[in-house]
């Protein structure tokens, strides 16, 4: 959709951590917000989901050495307040918003029902006739 919408579309990724179902949901939040300090947030992402079951300090420290992060650096945003309250942020946003899982897709503020890329199109192309 980026790709068929350059001007019109932009993705807005919020983290919405499970922690009764994956005890390091958070940990690993915050740490590919961490990642993304380093310009490496959706290779990171992408590791941690394939992990997802797997998931602990050590798998989450692993990954970043994996993808030569800087970890003097990842440690040290790990621990910061900023990122902490980013995902508690995100996840509030979701809780208002009535998000109950993941992946949840929102469409300017729709919910998206059909993911699929023509689900995706019809959403798109009727939000953007409302601005016409």
């Amino acid at each position: 959709m980026l790709e068929q919408y350059p001007n019109d579309v932009k993705l807005v990724f919020k983290n919405f951590p499970l922690e009764r179902i994956h005890k390091s949901a958070r940990a690993a939040s915050i740490a590919a917000l961490a990642a993304n300090q380093q310009g490496k947030f959706w290779e990171f992402h992408g590791e941690l989901f394939k992990n997802y079951n797997k998931l602990s300090d050590e798998k989450i420290d692993e990954i970043a050495q994996t993808l030569e992060l800087d970890m003097a650096q990842f440690k040290q945003d790990r621990e910061s307040p900023a990122l902490t309250a980013m995902v508690q942020r995100d996840l509030k946003d979701g809780v208002d918003a009535g998000v109950r899982g993941t992946p949840t897709i929102f469409v300017n503020g729709r919910l998206l029902q059909q993911r699929s890329l023509p689900g995706f199109k019809q959403v798109i192309d009727e939000e953007l006739a409302k601005k016409k």
